[in-house]
């Protein structure tokens, strides 16, 4: 059975994203009250680091802890063993919290390389990283998830995510390609594979074997396509509503919904629009996307 939740970045609690946030207990008690079960963890700090009282803060709300972003160094090897020690000890209070089936998902910071930031939403095969590049890259996805396994017994899912080394459908691929399935699966987010250049429906056909996780996010095409005309950054897009609330956008969602279904997809689906700190009515949107999602049956 197919549950839904909600995530901090929906509440513009971005990492590395400069601004007014809302404190943690109110995204908490905003995320219970629209009807969702479960939550991402945000940023290291934004909720208690300590585990009891994490517990105490979820339960008294009803909320299951599911995954947590964490931002990792990927294709600088001199990063890699800094990369995993963040994560390990995001999975430790994860695994303390949540469980076993908790997640770290890993991403390279979207917002601070300058190329790929730059382009986001428009990246064309000469950006891309070079075959020595992909080692380096993959090598530390590896390291990185191995050693969240073996410390912490937690699983490790890869996001293709604008801005980043890995945003197209074809980067997505060759990601996938080359690491191993057992250790390694993948969040797939409906927005970011959109604005990517992917068909949604056919990025999770491609990838069933490896869909771990699902996050559920609109995007404007209209905005994109302005983002395209201006050059806009993978910032900027997102403060011009790129990733719509859902039903609002063009990914198709009931289409998305069946395929998982078809693959026999049965985990968390997570609800995230991300907004920047400061940036719309985060309350409202989060309880019309989950009445968008009753009227598909979820």
């Amino acid at each position: 059975m197919l549950r839904i939740a909600n995530a901090p970045c929906s509440w513009g609690v971005i990492e590395g994203v400069e601004g007014e946030r809302y404190d943690y207990v109110r995204v908490l008690n905003e995320i219970a009250e629209t009807g969702y079960t479960g939550t991402e963890l945000g940023d290291w700090g934004f909720m208690p680091t300590d585990p009891a009282k994490l517990s105490e803060e979820l339960a008294a709300r009803k909320l299951s802890l599911l995954a947590s972003w964490v931002s990792v160094q990927l294709h600088d090897a001199s990063k890699h063993t800094q990369s995993a020690d963040d994560c390990v000890r995001t999975a430790k209070l994860m695994a303390a919290v949540g469980g076993s089936n908790c997640f770290v998902v890993l991403g390279n910071d979207p917002y601070n390389d300058p190329l790929r930031a730059k382009n986001a939403g428009r990246i064309t095969p000469e950006m891309g990283l070079s075959d020595a590049q992909w080692q380096v890259f993959v090598q530390g996805a590896e390291y990185v998830a191995r050693r969240v396994k073996d410390e912490t017994g937690l699983r490790t899912v890869f996001h293709h995510h604008i801005g980043t080394w890995v945003e197209t459908p074809a980067e997505t691929q060759r990601f996938m390609e080359m690491t191993d399935p057992s250790l390694i699966g993948m969040v797939f987010d409906t927005g970011h594979y959109k604005f990517g250049g992917g068909d949604e429906v056919q990025g999770v056909r491609k990838f069933a074997d490896r869909i771990w996780h699902v996050h559920f996010k609109d995007h404007e095409p209209n905005v994109a396509a302005q983002s395209r005309v201006q050059g806009w950054d993978g910032l900027t897009s997102v403060g011009h509503g790129v990733f719509a609330e859902l039903g609002k956008g063009n990914v198709n969602f009931p289409a998305v919904l069946a395929t998982l279904k078809e693959i026999g997809y049965d985990g968390w689906i997570v609800v995230e629009q991300d907004v920047l700190p400061g940036m719309g009515t985060p309350k409202e949107s989060a309880r019309r996307n989950r009445e968008y999602l009753k009227t598909l049956g979820l």
